[in-house]
């Protein structure tokens, strides 16, 4: 590309790191931001692969974009500020940690191959997540947790321990959800992704980066056979004009697709016994949220028992990205409410713990 001095209606400085498939620029108008700007190039392989697609940055730009203003909307932090140009975005400025965070619904592509005996379509859940370090000389290899941790990176001046490699962790899992659920209101299943984290300059840790259609598997319908991401380019053993504009053109499928991937304005009240002994109790609330017009949901988890289950089971709701309400019907020991209450992310838990003498609400 040739050299860039203006975005969008602003000045650029200095590029400050190219990649395979975009460049990003210094604002020197806006401390603490870069403008982030796609190129018409398709990659695969560790760029071993590589193709000129016209119109790809675009295309490339607005699904971004359009995601990340998703994610923003239910409260994700993100670098993302606001598109500036049909092919670039304006961005808060992050040194970049280089690990790829990936959430996985179902078995499919590398996960078979480094796991073989696991049929293909086989269903996690919870969701699958793994890291891989980014290297491109080395194919990007597998990390654990562990390894992260202990290679203490110093990003921005914050040291990667293991309190952020736990919140990229669940914010990577979160983000999946998100997407998912919005996804599935076009019909389309989100079989895996991955996104990156960056930090800014104040220290916060955030989704950064982008998230296009070379983030992840899309299948229409849950079928293989429709699918409309990346994995079409990697699968074309010779690459013709003809299989390019078909990659466009499922490129351009999945932009409009999201003009309609908005977070549904629902509500969720979802009654939790702690055994099956509760079920007539909670039917008799569901009864009268139903009269209320409140849609509700009845579950049965026992925070002593199956602790493990029950945050499983509050990170699912949370993940609907919906107004929502925790009814927890307990005995005396009084310990499912609690639970709830201190393992969600809402700003002001609303959840509340009902016996048959007196509600108990945190």
């Amino acid at each position: 590309m040739a050299t860039v001095k203006e975005v969008g209606g602003y000045k650029v400085g200095n590029l400050i790191i190219e990649g395979k498939t975009k460049q990003v620029y210094d604002v020197p108008s806006m401390p603490g931001h870069c403008i982030l700007l796609s190129k018409d190039r398709i990659t695969a392989g560790d760029g071993v692969k590589a193709h000129n697609l016209a119109g790809k940055s675009v295309i490339s730009n607005q699904t971004t974009c359009k995601v990340f203003e998703i994610l923003k909307s239910v409260g994700i932090k993100t670098a993302f500020e606001k598109q500036v140009a049909p092919n670039a975005f304006l961005s808060k400025k992050c040194e970049m940690i280089p690990i790829e965070w990936v959430t996985r619904r179902l078995a499919t592509g590398s996960f078979l191959k480094r796991h073989p005996g696991v049929k293909e379509g086989y269903r996690f859940s919870p969701p699958k997540q793994e890291t891989f370090f980014k290297d491109d000389a080395n194919h990007d290899p597998q990390w654990s947790k562990e390894q992260i941790i202990s290679a203490e990176f110093k990003v921005n001046g914050t040291l990667i321990g293991s309190h952020e490699v736990d919140l990229m962790s669940k914010m990577s899992i979160l983000v999946f959800e998100v997407l998912e659920k919005v996804w599935q209101t076009r019909n389309c299943a989100l079989i895996d992704m991955k996104i990156e984290f960056g930090v800014d300059s104040d220290g916060q840790l955030m989704v950064a980066d982008v998230i296009d259609s070379d983030s992840w598997r899309l299948w229409p319908a849950g079928d293989k056979r429709l699918m409309v991401d990346k994995q079409v380019y990697r699968n074309l053993s010779t690459v013709t004009d003809k299989d390019l504009d078909t990659v466009k053109r499922n490129f351009e499928w999945v932009v409009e697709q999201l003009d309609h991937l908005v977070p549904p304005n629902e509500h969720l009240v979802v009654i939790v016994m702690g055994s099956p002994a509760d079920k007539a109790h909670c039917e008799n609330i569901q009864k009268y949220c139903n009269e209320l017009g409140l849609k509700s949901e009845v579950r049965c988890t026992s925070a002593h028992k199956t602790t493990e289950y029950t945050l499983d089971m509050i990170s699912f709701y949370e993940g609907l990205n919906v107004p929502l309400v925790f009814i927890a019907v307990a005995g005396r020991s009084n310990g499912l409410g609690p639970v709830i209450s201190g393992n969600n992310n809402m700003e002001t838990p609303p959840s509340c713990t009902i016996s048959k003498f007196s509600p108990i609400c945190h």
